[in-house]
């Protein structure tokens, strides 16, 4: 089915003559790459840019652009191109948003993916904000930038001179312009040796030639701080290898980076062609998932070899560890996949050998079973059990110790982790039991048999709708004294992304979980064991109560004269001299208004170990972070218990943005008696860190309260993290505006760090007179109630 220009006759009566046709003489080509729903957004794009009342040339360069965007990067990121020249649009130049709208062609072509594409729309978005007098240079330049550039390394070239010349604009221009010293330099620096997009059609042309079939490859911005890195990485049956690659050292000399990419694709399309079947990493340990994709790798390569023998030649001189390294558990991971890569090279070591040996062992089951990859699983489960033994070296570092031969994949492809698919379930019909609630009389309730096993997964809750209140129980109802504790519902916020300078709403789920209650004799314990302190501490806090009224004096209005200000100001008059009119005074009363929240990290780092150096403390007696975390929680909350402040113990831990877990051991509408000890006392240690999305729950919570001041106390032992975060300074930025927005919401946050490089990252973050860092965690207890004290005198 055809479609006409004149279909979409209402969006076309705005255009002035002559951008009405220019677009009829692009509408042919328009047709050919886009689809109905990409036409129907390309001419309501052109209405709307003729809308922001910037001239017609604007409209034009739209029209002359577009087409060729959506033919380079695909047309769902034509949609977005429009709409970042409508934000621009407040933001600089009608001429500067047409420069940007005609050089998308140009950027598009360089980058030849739709993904890259858009980060360079979201990376004008922030360089308009940063310098945005060197957005019109840098476009003059787009061509020569991009065809030295990668994505990132223009971004970092951009971001250096967006920084150094903030206020110096004749700089900023020539900086962005290429016309000073310093852009050169830079520019020589970020310069990468060869680029995807250069060699990507010969490699596609490589891989028919092997396979006789079509591999489908995308770049990845590898320095673009994503979580890619530098690795290639298939997902969903697409290559992706990074947009650029430099000449590394082999075997026999430097490798050039179009022979690196050759090896890379054929590595890649050799896991598509014979690892067909997932591997199971159910009950696996990192280190034995290490293993076992490092013999995959290698049967993939050993099938590839047998039917293109100089394959090995090319992978081979790409491992370069040698025998003598074993430093790390990494190094006899890379001196296994040489020593199974390569069979001239020669290393003695015990368990390299036995990896050779198994691989002999299984090579003519491999060639006769291409597709089967259960060998692989067999062995390196085997190496894995073996490597204590034979190797007696270091322990596995998931992050650290990886595979250094560039070329290799990160193996994601072929692992699988068992869970729930909705989408599969729905296909095979599957429907999940929802569960109901059903409201009955207190007859029907307790003529029913209880299930002993039922918890909250049953089908069918029973629900009285009034509390019932047996005869013996003197006021307490059943639901008080055998009921759960309701759920609270998650709870959404936004997360602060410091790449796009703009807050991701509803980014954050934050999950309220029923604190577990421990054995009250462990908190009976630390208050017996510091009672000396804590009597310390009393005889502090008790100096700190109201000490009823006081006489406020010097003022020019109060309640009444101050007879000695009044006989001063007369004296003054009788000599001449001008009297204080400040002779009134008022009785105040003091009272303390304060509310108190500790805010206390339960991340799996808290299980560290630290040696106690206290006085008394048994030789050699170890105790873990979170044991001297509780010591102080307890030492505090007697301390602010005895004063009569309100204040709450809440912790948090998080596993990923969709799941930050945050228990309330005590709140401030409850009392400090032996359940939130109790609570307390089960504390336990687990997951990472995501700090601002807890702050921002916990002042929520403080602004519930009616006090004049409010204190969170951030108690953690480490920075801000999470695993589905590699930028480290993603969470640091987000948990900086979290803290500023409590203190916009009448909140002072201060945080006491057990990190000894806390130094590093916490001023910036709480600021530089609200933290603490405690190098000797030991002291913990001590400080904190003392820190108290200092905080809210």
């Amino acid at each position: 089915m055809s479609i006409h220009l004149h279909d979409h006759a209402e969006w076309l009566e705005d255009l002035e003559p002559a951008s009405r046709e220019r677009l009829e003489h692009a509408w042919p080509e328009a047709t050919r790459v886009f689809s109905a729903r990409g036409l129907d957004n390309y001419v309501k794009g052109a209405s709307a840019l003729r809308g922001l009342g910037r001239g017609a040339g604007l409209v034009d360069a739209w029209i002359d652009a577009a087409p060729q965007v959506a033919k380079d990067a695909g047309e769902d990121v034509v949609g977005d191109l429009a709409t970042t020249a409508l934000s621009l649009a407040s933001r600089t130049s009608g001429s500067v948003i047409e420069l940007v709208l005609g050089t998308a062609p140009t950027a598009a072509r360089r980058l030849a993916d739709s993904g890259l594409f858009l980060q360079y729309l979201q990376f004008l978005n922030t360089l308009v904000a940063q310098a945005p007098r060197g957005l019109r240079p840098m476009l003059d330049k787009l061509d020569v930038l991009l065809g030295q550039l990668t994505l990132g390394g223009l971004r970092r070239w951009a971001t250096w001179g967006a920084q150094a010349h903030r206020t110096q604009f004749e700089e900023q221009i020539a900086y962005f312009g290429l016309n000073s010293k310093e852009s050169l330099a830079m520019l020589q620096k970020e310069r990468k040796g060869t680029l995807l997009v250069d060699v990507q059609r010969r490699i596609n042309m490589y891989l028919r030639a092997l396979w006789g079939r079509d591999f489908y490859m995308r770049p990845t911005a590898g320095d673009f701080e994503s979580r890619e890195g530098y690795r290639p990485f298939i997902e969903d049956w697409l290559i992706h290898l990074p947009d650029a690659f430099d000449a590394v050292d082999g075997t026999h000399g430097p490798v050039p980076a179009t022979e690196l990419y050759r090896a890379a694709a054929a590595h890649a399309a050799a896991h598509v062609m014979y690892t067909r079947a997932p591997i199971s990493a159910e009950s696996l340990n990192p280190w034995q998932m290490a293993v076992i994709g490092l013999v995959e790798d290698a049967r993939v390569e050993a099938l590839a070899v047998a039917r293109f023998p100089g394959l090995r030649a090319l992978w081979s001189s790409l491992h370069t560890t040698e025998c003598e390294q074993a430093a790390t558990a990494g190094d006899f991971l890379n001196r296994l996949a040489r020593a199974l890569a390569d069979p001239d090279h020669r290393d003695d070591h015990p368990w390299i050998a036995q990896g050779r040996v198994l691989m002999a062992q299984a090579l003519p089951r491999i060639l006769a079973q291409p597709f089967e990859n259960t060998v692989s699983w067999d062995m390196g489960v085997t190496l894995a059990h073996s490597y204590r033994e034979l190797c007696q070296g270091p322990v596995f570092q998931p992050r650290t110790d990886l595979q250094a031969a560039p070329y290799r994949d990160d193996n994601r492809y072929f692992w699988a982790f068992e869970g729930f698919d909705a989408d599969q379930a729905a296909a095979a019909g599957y429907e999940p039991v929802q569960q109901v609630r059903k409201y009955v009389n207190v007859m029907e309730l307790a003529n029913e048999i209880e299930v002993e096993n039922a918890g909250d997964d049953a089908q069918e809750i029973w629900v009285m709708g009034t509390e019932f209140f047996p005869y013996e129980d003197m006021g307490v109802s059943f639901n008080q004294s055998e009921g759960h504790e309701a759920l609270v519902p998650p709870s959404h916020y936004p997360e602060w992304d410091h790449l796009i300078q703009l807050e991701r709403p509803a980014w954050v789920t934050v999950q309220e979980r029923r604190a577990k209650a421990g054995e009250l004799a462990v908190v009976e314990a630390i208050t017996t064991e510091h009672r000396r302190l804590i009597g310390r501490m009393r005889f502090i806090l008790d100096a700190m109560q109201p000490q009823g009224v006081q006489r406020l004096r010097k003022l020019e209005d109060g309640d009444e004269i101050d007879l000695n200000a009044a006989v001063a100001s007369l004296v003054d008059m009788r000599m001449g001299q001008q009297p204080d009119p400040r002779f009134m005074m008022r009785s105040v009363r003091q009272l303390r208004d304060i509310s108190v929240l500790v805010l206390l990290d339960l991340s799996h780092s808290t299980n560290d170990k630290v040696r106690s150096a206290r006085p008394g403390a048994t030789e050699g007696q170890e105790t873990t972070v979170l044991d001297l975390t509780r010591q102080a929680c307890v030492l505090l909350a007697d301390a602010v218990d005895k004063v009569g402040d309100p204040f709450a113990i809440h912790g948090f831990c998080s596993d990923g943005r969709h799941d930050v877990n945050y228990w309330r051991f005590k709140d401030f509408d409850q009392p400090y008696d032996d359940l939130a000890r109790a609570r307390i006392a089960g504390m336990t240690g687990q997951l990472s860190t995501r700090m601002g999305a807890a702050i921002r729950h916990a002042t929520v919570a403080l602004r519930q309260q009616r006090s004049g001041k409010k204190l969170l106390l951030v108690i953690t032992d480490g920075e801000p993290a999470d695993v589905d975060v590699r930028d480290p300074q993603y969470l640091r930025h987000d948990t900086r505006k979290a803290v500023e927005e409590a203190g916009r919401n009448g909140v002072l946050t201060y945080c006491m760090s057990l990190d000894p490089r806390a130094d590093q990252y916490v001023s910036r973050i709480f600021g530089a007179r609200n933290y603490m860092v405690v190098d000797k965690v030991e002291r913990l207890p001590e400080k904190l109630p003392l820190l108290y004290a200092g905080l809210t005198r």
